[in-house]
């Protein structure tokens, strides 16, 4: 089952358990494949499904920062119910070695000498890693790698 199905599949769940949070959540997730599929006239495929999935984190980690420093907690917590529904569709997350494993042999790949190359090294990471690991983590640990001691 695709992961598309799979969340189709938790909506009906959701309407026959009356989780209203959560039922809202997952049509939020369903009406921006939706939208991407009717803007670009293609077919979502699972790849793409969590990328804009990840993007929806990142709104609602942006959103819950904004809230809190505004001391509005209420909406804080409504992000943050969205956040967990989120990120259960997320693949699973690669450890910090795993990830600087990857970044050391995209960095022997690539032959990048130094912060200029960063560009290319990136490149060759992101697609293995998207979905995996926060891509700010694998920038820093990017940047370190190409930064001389």
């Amino acid at each position: 089952m695709g992961l598309r199905e799979q969340i189709t599949e938790d909506m009906k769940n959701a309407m026959r358990a009356k989780e209203a949070g959560r039922l809202a959540t997952i049509r939020l997730i369903l009406a921006e494949i939706k939208r991407k599929e009717v803007d670009e006239r293609i077919e979502v495929n699972d790849d793409q499904t969590v990328a804009i999935v990840e993007k929806m984190i990142k709104q609602r980690k942006d959103s819950i920062t904004q809230f809190e420093a505004g001391g509005r907690a209420d909406l804080a917590d409504i992000e943050k119910a969205e956040l967990v529904v989120l990120t259960a569709y997320m693949p699973a997350g690669l450890s910090d070695e795993e990830i600087a494993a990857e970044v050391a042999a995209a960095v022997a790949a690539s032959g990048a000498a130094g912060p200029q190359d960063m560009g290319k090294v990136m490149a060759i990471v992101k697609p293995k890693l998207a979905g995996r690991a926060d891509m700010t983590v694998v920038s820093a640990l990017v940047k370190k790698a190409l930064t001389p001691a």
